[in-house]
């Protein structure tokens, strides 16, 4: 017997909606990406560049920075972030940021 193999082409979007798992980490991502774009105009200018959006879990979201001192600047902020992100509709109870670990993780130099 042959085998019948169907030569159908997928996006990658397709995929993901097609998964629950991969559609439910595409909306969160997404999620991120937007409360990003929130709060990203209240971040210093020198560091907006170097922020990223992180995991986005319930009631607690994480942005990713490459140093302690970005790190320190956002802590100092995140009362002023939560209170933008819950004034727009956004169930976020803490912030967390979090220093990556290694320079090259965000296009940094060594």
């Amino acid at each position: 017997m042959h085998n019948l193999r169907r030569n159908t082409a997928f996006t990658l979007l397709q995929a993901v909606e097609g998964a629950p798992t991969l559609s439910n980490l595409s909306r969160l991502a997404a999620e991120s990406a937007n409360r990003l774009a929130l709060i990203k105009p209240l971040i210093p200018r020198p560091l907006q560049g170097l922020v990223q959006a992180g995991p986005l879990e319930e009631g607690s979201w994480c942005l990713l920075v490459p140093n302690s001192a970005a790190a320190a600047k956002l802590r100092q902020m995140a009362p002023s972030l939560i209170e933008v992100l819950r004034a727009r509709g956004h169930a976020v109870e803490k912030l967390r940021i979090k220093i990556l670990s290694h320079p090259g993780a965000m296009g940094g130099r060594r």
